[in-house]
């Protein structure tokens, strides 16, 4: 066919013995023998598998050899950086800007020989690849800011952020001698969304700013090993954009801080003259957000595994189930000094800080994973489930597997961290 190019694998009807053209491949686009795009390349597969057409026909079942690789070509990434601002007024500025910013691959590019020459028998492990480009963020923000009084200012901006050549795991369908898993830069997705904020410079002995953000992150997918359980049923790769784990709808953060000045700036209570709470200070940071995504799950009908546990199945739509919202609260009192030592004309100073930091002061109980039979962080839903009583009732004592299966299901990694408190001190010189 005329849109065949010279550079395409050709795919036959016999291995060693070739008579008729099966179809083509252009990189990761398979064509049937008419030149027709196919979405699955098991449509010009032969009765033995896959025939691709070789150079050399009588080399088929001889050891991998490095005729198999080719040499690593160096990458060159520019990364432009622009931004702009202008004021409108005395009181009010326009700003903006434009950024690349790219990252080596890194987890899935160590090449293990190994696993290449064990290629026919890997099963489903996943292989490296040394040839993994590195991702890129192209990030743009937009945004106008206002001064509402002398210390305060309301800041406006929306962003729109896209990542390209994410690393994600793939099936390598139909690849010869045998298909199997690996990496590549397959996912790519998009961030948009708008930020407030609010500044208060320090006012007094009060400094404060609030943000809200408003985002939507989606993607073809949530992380490098987001896509294992299709890869590994078999299925040709799908790229479908869907809200990924982070994609976390409303954030609010809330920065509060109180401190005393020292010397003439100090307006707190004095004993005997002295000034107490100079360079003392309360710093309150509160965080309010939606729940991130997951994906609800149910058993398939009519299966049932060893141990009791059931084939699971997509319930609604990928990541189509959002976790409770979290609140959480962090707390810090700190007093500093001023320490001097060294003599003369060479006298130094340094601060000396001690500080009290309660992380989780309200010692809220966060869920941050949960179950995806029931959305519960504590309850799989197994011991409820009419469905795998006999298998219960089958334990040498049923209300101990029980216990014992309540107590491993009740994971504390469900939850975030509880109230903890840290005393420190730091020297700053």
């Amino acid at each position: 066919p005329s849109v065949v190019q010279d550079d395409w694998v050709f795919y036959v009807n016999d291995l060693q013995n070739p008579t008729a053209i099966n179809g083509y491949r252009d990189e990761n686009t398979w064509y049937n023998a008419q030149g027709v795009e196919i979405p699955d390349p098991r449509a010009i597969r032969t009765r033995s598998g896959i025939a691709p057409l070789l150079a050399d026909p009588d080399a088929v079942g001889e050891d991998l050899n490095s005729a198999a690789f080719e040499d690593y070509d160096p990458q060159w990434n520019i990364m432009p950086r622009v931004s702009f601002s202008f004021p409108i007024s005395d009181e009010a500025v326009f700003f903006a800007h434009y950024d690349v910013l790219t990252q080596r691959p890194t987890g899935q590019n160590i090449n293990n020989p190994i696993n290449y020459l064990f290629i026919q028998n890997i099963g489903q492990t996943a292989i490296a690849n040394p040839n993994l480009r590195p991702t890129r963020t192209i990030d743009y923000e937009l945004g106008f800011q206002q001064v509402l009084s002398r210390t305060s200012s309301l800041k406006i901006a929306a962003f729109y952020r896209e990542t390209r050549d994410e690393i994600q795991v793939r099936n390598l369908l139909e690849a010869y001698p045998v298909s199997y898993n690996s990496f590549d830069n397959f996912d790519f997705g998009t961030v948009k969304g708008l930020t407030l904020t609010y500044d208060l410079r320090r006012t007094g002995n009060v400094t404060l700013r609030v943000a809200y953000t408003l985002q939507f992150a989606s993607a073809t997918g949530s992380n490098a090993g987001s896509a294992i359980n299709l890869v590994n049923s078999g299925e040709p790769n799908l790229r479908v954009i869907f809200p990924t784990t982070r994609d976390q709808r409303h954030l609010l953060i809330t920065t509060f801080d109180y401190r005393y000045g020292s010397g003439a700036d100090y307006n707190g209570p004095t004993i005997g003259g002295k000034q107490i709470l100079a360079n003392t200070g309360l710093n309150i940071v509160g965080t309010l957000g939606s729940g991130t995504p997951y994906s609800q799950q149910r058993l398939a009908t009519g299966t049932q595994l060893i141990g009791g546990g059931g084939a699971p199945q997509l319930e609604g739509l990928v990541n189509g189930s959002r976790l409770p919202w979290q609140f959480n609260v962090n707390a810090q009192i700190d007093k500093s000094w001023e320490v001097k030592f060294g003599k003369g004309e060479e006298k130094k100073s340094a601060f000396l800080n001690a500080y009290l930091l309660v992380n989780n002061v309200l010692n809220t109980m966060n869920i941050i994973n949960v179950y995806r039979f029931t959305g519960n962080p504590d309850n799989d839903g197994y011991l409820e489930s009419p469905r795998f009583q006999p298998n219960i009732e089958s334990q040498i004592d049923p209300e101990a597997f029980r216990q014992m299966y309540a107590l491993k299901m009740n994971n504390p990694f469900n939850f975030s961290v509880p109230r903890t408190i840290q005393l420190g001190v730091r020297l700053d010189f």
